[in-house]
């Protein structure tokens, strides 16, 4: 297929990058903390670290994790915290140690964090003491051994560290109760790595970084086995997509999407850590008020954010009104469309056009972007980062004639080695060619822009976090009063999409409320029905599969 988008490519703007210019994101971690030492690496509550205490911080770390706790080089270490200074220094800390990181939404449900502490096969996991109590309910059936806690304060300055952490647990109230015995506080786990050596783990590029989850379509989250090379490969094109515009040691990144999820571990966290960026995190960001707050503090240049947080910032007085915009540059989307009023709307309010992107978790995860400062198209997902071929195949893996729609398939060193034991599944998401299928139907425009115009898959997008079908009705029917269940997408103005739940009732009493408390036990928030709707049969195939296109289209 011609590869139209070159006519078009950026000025100045590399084709190719050279993957393998770092031997791994330690490699390059280190290197960059040498080179911006005092430096500010990120920000959280007033609390700065430089590049230079994060260097320590985490040598400290890594040092706890190889001498105390005996972990070894490809050993799995679960990381369970929201955006706080405490989570890049144990990502870099477990990294620098040898060992592969398991990202773990904070907001799982015991059940959920059970799956993945099991799949993953994880020995050690850093958590909130907020969630300790879930992590209590199934601990005993994990492979976990190690606990690490830590609260919300704990590397914050004095007194208000201690301040804090009262507040939040004595106060609001937010920390349940919670007994593991063999839980080591965070902060004396630095205290004791401190104080212990640290032998250099050689870690190559082929090695995992992170087993990162994703849903799949039979509903059980998978893990996308991500290695050095796939993580530093998307680092550097983001890097060369943007390198007109960025300063080194000068930019500003706002963090409020949560570093546990792709989008954000690889664009803010570590794109920006190779270009001495500085990230300002957000712990809470629907806390408008207080994030509208944080932001007036700073000149920040940089901000990726979804659809849903654009929306709910334009819809603050604040933020419109009071907050400085004269030194953002650059706005970046991903994770879910981004509605074209809204996009509109941004720019008439902080004067920063929306750069939509689009990827996957698959592939760590940017594969297109608009350009920055040149032609970009708010409802297009631009055109492929360097070193990165994207074709729009047919059903039979044919390329189709351009301007026609097909599976947008996608092949560069950013793509996942795959599922975490499930070659199965693997197959099922590469060509015969060795291209990923990113379940999105796509079109080429004449000028080499991409358009997403439709899903393959039945998954559902709310607020950037991929919800499978199956793993929604798997549990509405485990409710007694159930008979049949099936899930969809519908739209949603805030989230873009939202859970619709067709129930066939085996207990004539059951009530819509019924089903969503019963769902609220099992799911994450986001994974929860918006809306549940009681019929008397669902369409099936003739061989009895739901149709869940027929309940999409009625």
């Amino acid at each position: 297929m011609e590869k139209i988008w070159f006519k078009n490519y950026p000025k100045g703007i590399p084709h190719e990058i050279n993957p393998d210019e770092y031997s791994s994101i330690v490699d390059l971690f280190e290197k960059s903390c040498a080179k911006y030492r005092n430096l500010p690496a990120f920000v959280n509550m007033d609390k700065t670290i430089t590049f230079g205490d994060l260097d320590r911080l985490s040598r400290n770390f890594a040092a706890y994790l190889q001498n105390v706790l005996a972990l070894k080089k490809g050993d799995r270490i679960a990381l369970q915290m929201p955006n706080m200074l405490q989570y890049p220094v144990a990502l870099f800390g477990a990294l620098r140690a040898g060992l592969v990181i398991v990202n773990t939404n904070p907001l799982y449900t015991p059940r959920e964090m059970e799956h993945q502490f099991k799949d993953s096969g994880a020995k050690a996991v850093v958590i909130l003491a907020n969630m300790a109590h879930n992590l209590e309910k199934v601990l005993k059936v994990t492979p976990i051994e190690h606990v690490i806690v830590t609260e919300i304060g704990d590397l914050l300055s004095f007194p208000k560290s201690l301040l804090v952490n009262f507040v939040v647990k004595r106060i609001k109230k937010m920390v349940p109760e919670f007994h593991i015995s063999s839980a080591i506080k965070f902060n004396d786990a630095l205290k004791i790595g401190a104080s212990q050596s640290l032998r250099k783990v050689e870690v190559e590029s082929s090695d995992l970084a992170f087993l990162q989850y994703t849903g799949g379509t039979t509903g059980v989250a998978k893990g996308a086995m991500l290695s050095h090379r796939n993580m530093v490969a998307n680092m550097m094109q983001i890097s060369a997509w943007m390198s007109q515009e960025l300063e080194d040691g000068v930019e500003i990144v706002v963090t409020a999407l949560p570093l546990y999820h792709i989008f954000s571990l690889t664009v803010n966290c570590l794109a920006f850590m190779c270009r001495g960026g500085k990230n300002l995190l957000i712990t809470n960001p629907k806390d408008i008020p207080a994030f509208v707050a944080e932001l007036k503090k700073h000149r920040f240049t940089i901000f990726p954010a979804l659809n849903t947080l654009f929306t709910a910032l334009c819809n603050n007085e604040a933020f419109c009104k009071e907050v400085n915009f004269s030194s953002l540059k650059a706005t970046v989307a991903g994770g879910m469309a981004v509605q074209v009023a809204v996009g509109e709307r941004w720019k008439s309010v902080t004067g920063s056009p929306v750069l939509e992107g689009f990827g996957l978790t698959e592939t760590s995860p940017v594969l297109t972007c608009n350009p920055l400062g040149r032609g970009e198209q708010l409802g297009t997902i631009g055109m492929p980062l360097p070193s990165t071929d994207v074709v729009i195949l047919d059903d039979d893996e044919n390329p189709v004639p351009q301007g026609t729609a097909g599976e947008i398939c996608a092949k560069g060193p950013q793509v996942m080695r795959g599922y975490w034991n499930r070659d199965d599944e693997t197959a099922k998401v590469m060509t015969r060619n060795g291209y990923f299928k990113t379940g999105d139907i796509a079109v080429m425009l004449p000028d080499g822009y991409f358009k997403i115009v439709d899903r393959k898959k039945d998954m559902i997008l709310v607020s950037g976090f991929n919800v499978y079908p199956n793993e929604v009705e798997d549990v509405a029917v485990k409710h007694p009063g159930v008979l049949e269940a099936a899930a969809i997408a519908v739209p949603d103005e805030k989230s873009g999409e939202a859970v619709k739940l067709f129930i066939v009732k085996k207990d004539p009493k059951l009530s819509e409320q019924d089903v969503i408390l019963h769902c609220k036990q099992y799911l994450t928030n986001y994974k929860v029905p918006r809306y549940v709707v009681f019929r008397a049969d669902l369409p099936k195939s003739n061989v009895g599969k739901i149709l869940r296109k027929e309940l999409r289209n009625p």
